[in-house]
């Protein structure tokens, strides 16, 4: 995390400044996000479970990828530059929506994010990397929705968030 910066914003998306990525984090500041979903062709969603090194959310299962974009780089350039850097693949990305959330950690973090949301679709084995994802793996939405509500702790904030928006996407 250390001299990664965010774009801070406000709840309409006008840019306010730059801030260290920590300082953002310990402040509760809203700034700019993204979250990609893949899918196959057989509609299973492609997740990912954080590296244990993660500085929130460690070892929780989440969407494909997620991560911000940088000062002065396009959402949808960091959305294809973070796929490639943690799932080891880029693919056509669409854009379906932006959300506004805000969650505590137990680490006194703040996640206060205005997250882009971003689908597209992959059918290969991800060459993931290790420093950033433990693990992944294949689901049917309806198994990754029935899991949510058995193991909610299993999973990151956010993505229980999207997952309840998922019907607006229409993959």
């Amino acid at each position: 995390m250390k001299d990664e910066s965010v774009i801070l914003v406000d709840e309409h998306d006008k840019e306010l400044g730059i801030m260290e990525k920590q300082e953002a984090h310990l402040k509760g500041l809203l700034h700019r996000a993204f979250s990609v979903l893949i899918f196959n062709n057989n509609e299973q969603l492609l997740l990912q479970q954080r590296s244990k090194n993660k500085y929130h959310s460690a070892g929780l299962w989440t969407n494909t990828c997620c991560s911000h974009p940088r000062p002065g780089e396009a959402v949808i350039e960091a959305a294809h530059r973070r796929l490639k850097e943690e799932m080891g693949f880029d693919c056509k990305l669409i854009f379906k929506q932006k959300f506004i959330y805000k969650t505590a950690f137990e680490n006194g973090l703040t996640e206060h994010e205005l997250d882009y949301v971003y689908t597209g679709i992959y059918n290969k084995v991800p060459l993931f990397n290790t420093n950033e994802v433990a693990a992944y793996k294949w689901m049917e939405i309806d198994d990754v929705m029935k899991d949510l509500v058995l193991h909610p702790t299993c999973y990151t904030a956010w993505f229980k968030i999207i997952m309840n928006k998922l019907s607006s996407y229409n993959n």
